[in-house]
């Protein structure tokens, strides 16, 4: 990081995304009954639930060990950014608002995560056409 407040914004953005996600991984993962029945109204059955936690798991295990390989953390977030789009796109199509908040704030960290990282290189300008 360049500068010290980049690095106190990524380092927040970082632990208020492991905030989020480990809780909600962990619940699929212990088939928690309320994340189940949450799960069951988006039309995932319990395997797709757990599958769903394993998945979710084996990402935050790699955002956690980032802390010692930073390249593991940089995979662990775009290996989760799927599942938190797709729980961004679920919860509004169902119309639960009352998650979407949290996902929404997952896919903004995301993008905040992966801009601030010097190793990924994100350019929002225009394409010369040669």
């Amino acid at each position: 990081m360049k500068t010290n407040s980049k690095a106190v914004l990524y380092w927040i953005c970082y632990l208020w995304y492991l905030y989020i996600i480990a809780p909600s991984a962990t619940k699929k993962i212990i088939l928690y009954p309320g994340m189940v029945q949450s799960m069951q109204s988006l039309g995932f059955d319990t395997t797709w639930t757990l599958a769903i936690g394993i998945a979710e798991i084996i990402g935050v295990l790699l955002v956690i060990a980032g802390l010692f390989k930073s390249q593991l953390r940089t995979l662990g977030i775009l290996l989760l950014f799927p599942f938190v789009i797709g729980a961004f796109t679920a919860h509004m199509a169902h119309q639960e608002y009352y998650h979407f908040y949290n996902s929404l704030i997952m896919c903004v960290l995301s993008f905040i995560l992966l801009f601030l990282d010097e190793r990924i290189r994100i350019n929002l300008g225009q394409v010369e056409n040669k």
